[in-house]
């Protein structure tokens, strides 16, 4: 019985790459923000670029609430979305050139989602990770947090639920 040979690791990393580009560039409000993603092996995290535009309060100034809010959101929902995909990507099964051309697949939907502020965001980078705590079939709960300078010290939390979309 013979083994088939092992794709080369670039192809691999390759195919990873691309299916996330397609995954957060498909939209058009995370290319907005500036929010892109460092993946190193299956961890993702979310890197929001310093830009005026996300300043809430000039006085402080400090980082938009809402801006906050839609970092976690987005960093959960493409951390459990890229779960979702983990194996269809590692298999081959999803050929991430189909992503590219507008045939992704439908994104958790959020049920409920919660932020704890915990001090300001400060005008600089910002980065964030998520942790899938419950997936189903049907419902996940994902936790996430941001922080700027010190991982230790995040500026903000979020939990959020999501209704997970249908396989197939």
């Amino acid at each position: 019985m013979s083994r088939s040979k092992p794709e080369p690791i670039q192809v691999v990393k390759q195919r990873r790459d691309a299916a996330l580009s397609a995954l957060v560039h498909g939209v058009p409000y995370i290319d907005y923000l500036g929010v892109n993603f460092d993946r190193r092996g299956d961890e993702l995290t979310g890197v929001l670029s310093y830009d005026g535009k996300l300043i809430g309060n000039p006085f402080l100034p400090a980082i938009h609430g809402g801006v906050t809010a839609a970092f976690l959101e987005i960093t959960a929902m493409i951390t459990l979305s890229w779960s979702y995909l983990w194996d269809d990507i590692e298999s081959g099964a999803l050929d991430p050139d189909s992503l590219t051309q507008g045939s992704l697949p439908r994104l958790p939907k959020t049920i409920d989602f919660t932020v704890d502020y915990l001090r300001t965001g400060l005008p600089r980078d910002a980065y964030a990770r998520a942790r899938i705590t419950r997936s189903g079939r049907r419902y996940a709960s994902v936790q996430a947090e941001a922080w700027q300078d010190n991982h230790d010290r995040p500026f903000a939390q979020a939990t959020a639920h999501f209704l997970m979309p249908r396989k197939g």
